[in-house]
């Protein structure tokens, strides 16, 4: 007799099998649940715990879980990407190093939001950078209500917009796309429907922000993550094996993905993404413990370091050990 899961997950190249069906989890029937936009799901997954299975970002995930929220991710990742692009400067606003953003106003959607847990990061451990003399502007609430923000995290007034704001010269520097500035509002039903125009004349940070990904990943071997698989702690405690059965599933889907990329026969925007991160990374969608566990530590840190979570957590406590 199987197990009805209710599962919300987007749609990849690697996952897709699994929602048609072509390949099943022993055991379990799983019945999806599209939210749109998909991040409206992060917040009813960990506020709410609506879904038994559920893809959310690794920072919501990480917060969530550390502060007692009974979920449990497996060593699962369905977006990769770097991040030394991606943060625009306004001209004039006499920001020219990663320093000169101190006493400065950035633009983020929500301080939580994992784009803007990587780039801090980056700037506070690669570039000194404090990242408590930078006031952090949102427009957006977080997705795990008991999180407390640090004191230099303002909202924005009522009725203006980060990207409206760096437009007026109220706000300094913004990041890119659902993060910041590409997007204006909570994630509701059609948010994405009218995207704010940014600024012409905004430049990015790094000039040559392909190049320092390229060093940094050489150097530390942090390959930065987005959107893992949670599962409800209650379904693994009625089912211990459940955690396992539902990883091996997903290494089944990615496999032909991988094998096709390899082969050059995957074509798509995924793909082409994945042919440029695979250069420099090797594998562009690496799955389990060991495989990504600089990254897991790296994640674990930076929302340890900037006040995200009360206490640093082992790879080990967060993810299971698959």
């Amino acid at each position: 007799m199987s197990t009805t899961l209710k599962c919300s997950l987007r749609s990849y190249p690697y996952t897709d099998a699994i929602k048609s069906g072509a390949i099943q989890v022993p055991g379990v029937d799983l019945e999806f649940v599209d939210v749109k936009p998909h991040i409206a799901a992060f917040r009813r997954m960990v506020r709410d715990l609506e879904f038994d299975v559920c893809e959310i970002a690794p920072t919501t995930y990480v917060i969530a879980r550390g502060y007692g929220v009974p979920i449990i991710a497996l060593p699962i990742f369905f977006v990769r990407r770097f991040h030394h692009e991606g943060l625009m400067v306004r001209p004039g606003a006499g920001i020219e190093t990663p320093k000169d953003l101190e006493g400065k106003r950035v633009g983020v959607r929500a301080y939580s939001v994992t784009t803007g847990v990587w780039k801090r990061g980056i700037l506070q451990n690669e570039f000194g950078v404090d990242i408590d003399k930078v006031t952090w502007v949102v427009d957006d609430e977080e997705h795990v209500e008991a999180l407390k923000l640090p004191r230099n995290v303002e909202h924005v007034p009522e009725g203006k917009s980060i990207a409206g704001m760096i437009a007026s010269g109220e706000i300094d520097a913004g990041f890119t796309g659902d993060a910041g500035i590409g997007r204006q509002g909570k994630p509701t039903d059609g948010w994405n429907d009218a995207r704010p125009e940014a600024p012409k004349d905004l430049r990015d940070l790094f000039t040559d922000g392909k190049r320092q990904e390229k060093e940094w990943y050489a150097r530390t071997g942090i390959f930065p993550m987005h959107g893992t698989l949670a599962i409800k702690q209650s379904r693994l405690d009625e089912d211990p094996t459940l955690g396992q059965r539902l990883y091996d599933a997903f290494v089944a889907a990615r496999a032909p993905y991988i094998a096709d990329l390899e082969a050059g026969r995957a074509e798509g925007k995924q793909a082409e993404k994945d042919k440029r991160l695979s250069q420099i990374v090797g594998d562009p969608l690496p799955y389990g413990l060991e495989a990504n566990r600089k990254s897991i530590e790296a994640l674990i840190g930076y929302a340890y370091q900037q006040g995200l979570i009360p206490r640093r957590m082992a790879a080990e406590e967060a993810f299971l050990p698959l």
